[in-house]
């Protein structure tokens, strides 16, 4: 007997709403099957509600990344200006601590070299991108770590399946060019002077 396979989890929304279109097309008017439980109209408004719902989503994630260019740029104004003040203060302060420390600014503690590699990445987490075929990777910083390196995977994930996936300064990376409705699987590791770490404990994600 034939079973019917709908592979809703391989599924990205933009493919469920099409089938949902489909199935609503082909279960129209057809004889064979003359009531459909759910009824259509039940599957056409969960669907435009569904399609409502992803449009306001992507819009929002388009909203906040632009709120949060300004405010990464209104960041770094400041930090510029705190950097020009600084170099104002030392001019005059020279190596005095208690003059630096008089302006409400701290001195800088002494440089101790490190001798290890970083610790391992913790909390990998994947999340949709903004566009089709993006991934969103973030994790917590690593002490000490001057960069992070990112490999991936397709699924399912063997010893050799592992590629490399780009390099980030920071504790997030977006992955992007994926195949939407595709499985991906993900790592990290981080890097400073003496080596890099162990990989982190592999996240996945199907590509939007």
């Amino acid at each position: 007997m034939s079973r019917i396979k709908l592979n809703l989890r391989g599924l990205t929304i933009s493919e469920k709403i099409a089938k949902a279109e489909l199935i609503a097309t082909r279960l129209t008017a057809n004889a064979s099957f003359p009531a459909p439980t759910p009824s259509l109209a039940t599957l056409a408004l969960a669907k435009d509600e569904l399609a409502n719902a992803y449009s306001e989503a992507r819009s929002a994630r388009l909203t906040a990344k632009e709120k949060t260019t300004i405010q990464n740029k209104k960041e770094e104004a400041l930090d510029k200006l705190f950097n020009q003040l600084a170099a104002y203060v030392e001019s005059i302060a020279g190596s005095s601590e208690q003059l630096i420390l008089s302006a409400g600014m701290d001195t800088r503690a002494a440089a101790v070299a490190g001798t290890g590699t970083p610790g391992q990445p913790q909390a990998l987490t994947p999340t949709t991108g903004e566009y089709d075929g993006q991934i969103d990777l973030s994790w917590d910083t690593v002490n000490g770590a001057r960069s992070y390196v990112i490999q991936q995977s397709g699924d399912p994930v063997t010893a050799t399946s592992w590629s490399y996936g780009g390099v980030s300064t920071k504790s997030s990376f977006t992955a992007a060019g994926l195949a939407s409705g595709t499985r991906y699987w993900f790592r990290v590791a981080a890097i400073n002077s003496n080596g890099q770490s162990g990989w982190s404990d592999p996240a996945t994600k199907i590509a939007p």
